[in-house]
């Protein structure tokens, strides 16, 4: 593809102040490198993946509403991880991470174990503690 066609059509890249690196050649028919935010394919791809990415979110949080699962839940998926992922944020093991989903285990954590979840999600520990999904 030459550069000056390449797509800029706007998407979930624009709004979160991204650009993709494509390949293209240039007017000697070079390759190189260009920007792009997106094209009509991409921005479907992702607006379809990011619509099932909020959807998970909302479902987290009702289920921290309806004291299913705490607060943790929804901060994971809230940060677009899984529990491997915390669980290396956290340091620790992924078995006793998950047991912390749990909103009566949750309820019985020191304020040093909180933090560590609460430094790995962005949050203070009272914004972790006070989270009830509504």
């Amino acid at each position: 593809m030459k550069k000056q066609d390449l797509p800029q059509d706007e998407s979930n890249l624009k709004s979160a102040n991204m650009t993709e690196v494509v390949y293209v050649t240039d007017e000697n028919d070079n390759y190189t490198t260009a920007n792009s935010i997106g094209w009509e394919a991409k921005k479907l791809a992702l607006d379809e993946s990011m619509a099932l990415i909020n959807e998970r979110i909302e479902e987290a949080r009702q289920n921290v509403a309806n004291h299913i699962v705490s607060p943790i839940i929804y901060f994971m998926e809230l940060n677009k991880m899984d529990l491997a992922v915390l669980s290396a944020y956290v340091g620790m093991w992924q078995w006793r991470v998950k047991r912390h989903t749990k909103p009566k285990i949750f309820k019985t954590l020191s304020d040093t174990v909180l933090k560590k979840y609460a430094d790995a999600f962005g949050i203070t520990v009272a914004e972790l503690k006070n989270f009830d999904g509504k």
